[in-house]
């Protein structure tokens, strides 16, 4: 099985990054062809999905160019542009719906002419050929188009099928016509073929449309205009306009421009449309927002710090989009399939057309039998399988607050077993507050916390920072630390106004030959019972107190813990808290199973053991330092209030910071990829049921040709049950247990 980390250095190896859209594409397999074309260039790994109609492309510009790629799709008889030529509001279903009209238009008299006897006038056969001509030659021109471009590079495509079948149609009854012989004609075949497939190519179009509306949406949320302040007067601009540092106004009710940091006032802001959470933030000076974000009823100056393409916004998109290029392993075999099918159904189609006619049948039966075999057995609905699953999935996701990186990670969701929790951020609040100073002697604890508080100034660890902004609050201004040295884990060692100041672990302490008081020890062991983190200070050599700081649980936490449970899942909490500390916290949750003081660095390595150990390992973080162990585990799952190094390790975000979106992703996932599987299975079994069928002249050419294309169009809709999947955290909301978690800040 390839890991995360794998699929990780791969990414990060690709070099640039680059999305084509493609025109021209009438099937499945145009998709293929084009991405074994681009694949053929050096340095270039190219996914293409029918569905979406784009390329995604990693490529070296060293070794192959923007224009090159561009090039090598016009090469193969398609057209490519860069997105910003063709992300258009174009809808391709009215394209399709031009021809289906006028198709409609003309085979249904001609259809009328051919099944009731009454209307069969002298002549009715050379009406019929008038309205079938146009329908073939201008309604199905697209197909034969496709044909004769694969045909030039000598390959067969579905399109390929469709017209060799219409074309075989028209060009016998016209035969037929011509010399006079007596035999049916099957220009009624020919016209209601033609329309039958423009009306699955409609529908399908309009669906797979549908199948994008949630990325579609999410990009149309940012905000139009903002308001800047230049020179203490607000200024009406176009929200792209923005630059980086600039200072906007964002009124009650307003949507934010652009990602920044809250310089004046308080609010509260909605960012349902990002997170999928339902209950406001609250926000203060200080605090980061998220463009396209509702600011609920005070009125905000924000400073810009991210625009156009760095925005949260764009940032979720462009994962989305990413993750809908993808192919899931099934996918890529239904692929190799359809690229040696049609030569199969075209060898088929002879046969059957040579068998019947070996048999004594007569040449209009075996010839209605090899054209059924043509039309019935066009797999379009193998190459829609995957692609407008992930786009619904990965669209609805989107909408709740849960970035899914790709098909792979879908494929390692279904067969994760633990869940490795980190604590810190994760499961709690991640903002530590001291709730106990304890000096020996006693009395002696303001002067205690003002000399940790100097020696932590320094550190970036929460612990530190708590310590830090307690001492803050207590005496101002913190003189500057001296001499100051970090032991990751452990504890710091500083010195404050000439005295060498050590405050951390009492494993740390000792390092140093410095033992607790026996009274110290005692508090020690009772303040970490109840559930706190406890730091040993000494100074100039003595043990001389306890400082215990606390993170309060998150409201969301416990009942994720009985989604994941319910889920089948095992949940696991990794700590670097001692072990008492982290069973009180464990316990609370209802978590069994806990690893206790473990390093930043052996956080990678705790998640190896459980997988020797049999387990299938989704790893929960929001640090720099879980970001090896995200990559490490089967299935790497980021809360997007954490660092940018852990999103970027993780297969799936989880925007809001709610540890209940981790429950809504698996379940997100693997509903996308079971209706993947479901879909697979029914476009396999339609080709395997109904081919056969053909061969033995059961189906009729029209009827061959309806089914055909509502095999396309089931597929679709199968898919786009996924929109109708509802969130455990709204759901919540809606009974009352819903609470203000996370927070407003993403990516960031």
């Amino acid at each position: 099985m390839a890991t995360s980390a794998g699929a990780h250095n791969s990414r990060a190896q690709a070099g640039d990054r680059a999305w084509l859209a493609i025109e021209g594409m009438t099937c499945a397999s145009c998709a293929t062809r084009i991405e074994k074309r681009l694949n053929r260039l050096e340095g270039v790994s190219a996914s293409v999905s029918y569905a979406s109609e784009r390329a995604a492309v990693s490529y070296d510009p060293d070794q192959v160019s923007l224009a090159q790629l561009i090039g090598a799709v016009e090469a193969a008889g398609y057209h490519a542009s860069v997105p910003q030529e063709a992300l258009s509001d174009g809808d391709p279903a009215r394209a399709w719906l031009l021809r289906l009209t006028l198709a409609a238009a003309l085979s249904v008299p001609l259809a009328a002419l051919a099944w009731v006897g009454a209307l069969q006038f002298s002549g009715w056969r050379w009406l019929s050929l008038a309205l079938a001509t146009p329908v073939v030659a201008f309604c199905g021109w697209p197909f034969h188009r496709a044909a004769l471009l694969n045909a030039r590079h000598l390959n067969a495509t579905m399109d390929t099928l469709v017209s060799v079948g219409t074309l075989a149609a028209w060009s016998w009854s016209v035969v037929v016509l011509l010399s006079g012989i007596h035999e049916g004609v099957y220009f009624d075949a020919a016209g209601l073929i033609t329309a039958l497939i423009l009306l699955g190519r409609y529908l399908e179009a309009r669906a797979k449309r549908r199948a994008g509306e949630a990325i579609r949406r999410l990009l149309e949320m940012g905000a139009k205009q903002a308001r800047v302040l230049r020179d203490g007067e607000e200024l009406l601009i176009p929200a792209e306009q923005l630059q980086v540092g600039d200072l906007f106004v964002v009124s009650p009710g307003e949507k934010i421009a652009t990602d920044g940091t809250v310089q004046q006032g308080t609010s509260a802001v909605d960012a349902s449309m990002l997170t999928g959470e339902s209950v406001p933030v609250e926000v203060i000076p200080g605090d980061q927002v998220a463009g396209a974000t509702i600011n609920s009823w005070g009125r905000l100056v924000v400073r810009a710090t991210r625009v156009g393409a760095d925005t949260s916004l764009a940032q979720i998109a462009r994962l989305v989009s990413d993750a809908q290029a993808g192919k899931a392993q099934a996918q890529r075999l239904a692929d190799r399939v359809s690229s040696v099918f049609v030569p199969a159904v075209i060898l088929i189609s002879l046969l059957t057309l040579g068998g019947w006619l070996l048999s004594g049948a007569g040449a209009a039966a075996s010839f209605t039998a090899a054209v059924a075999v043509i039309v019935i057995a066009c797999p379009c609905a193998l190459g829609l399988a995957t692609p407008t699953a992930l786009m619904v999935g990965t669209g609805r996701g989107a909408q709740l607050g849960i970035v899914i990186r790709g098909p792979e990670a879908l494929e390692r969701t279904r067969r994760v077993t633990t869940v490795v929790l980190d604590k810190t951020g994760t499961v709690t609040e991640g903002r530590m507050a001291v709730n106990a100073v304890l000096s020996e002697p006693p009395g002696e604890g303001a002067e205690l916390l003002r000399l940790a508080a100097v020696a932590e100034s320094a550190s970036e660890h929460p612990i530190a920072r708590a310590i830090a902004a307690h001492g803050r609050a207590q005496f101002g201004s913190l003189p500057v630390v001296e001499g100051f040295s970090n032991q990751a884990g452990l504890g710091v060692q500083a010195v404050v106004e000439g005295h060498e100041v050590l405050v951390g672990r009492p494993a740390f302490l000792e390092q140093w030959s410095v033992s607790l008081p026996a009274e110290l020890a005692t508090q020690l062991e009772r303040l970490e019972a109840q559930g706190s983190t406890v730091v040993a200070v000494a100074c100039d050599g003595e043990a001389r107190g306890l400082i215990s700081v606390a993170d309060q649980i998150k409201p969301s936490s416990r009942e994720a813990i009985r989604e994941l449970k319910s889920l089948g899942l095992t949940p696991v909490l990794m700590t670097g808290d001692n072990e008492r500390a982290a069973r009180a916290v464990a316990a609370d949750l209802g978590i069994e199973r806990v690893l206790a003081g473990v390093l930043p660095d052996q956080k990678a390595a705790e998640v190896a053991r459980l997988q020797a150990a049999g387990a299938v390992v989704a790893m929960v973080g929001d640090g720099v330092n879980d970001a090896p162990a995200l990559a490490k585990a089967d299935l790497g799952l980021a809360l997007g209030t954490g660092t940018d190094v852990a999103i970027e390790a993780s297969d799936l975000t989880l925007v809001s910071g709610d540890l209940r979106a981790a429950a809504d992703a698996i379940r997100l996932a693997r509903g996308t990829l079971a209706t993947i599987r479901g879909n697979l299975f029914w476009a396999f079994a339609y080709n395997v049921a109904a081919i056969p069928l053909a061969v033995a002249g059961v189906l009729d050419p029209i009827i061959a040709a309806g089914t055909m294309s509502f095999s396309s169009v089931f597929v679709v809709t199968n898919s786009l049950r996924l929109r109708r999947f509802r969130s455990g955290r709204a759901e919540a909301a809606v009974d009352g247990h819903g609470g203000a978690t996370g927070s407003a800040r993403v990516f960031t």
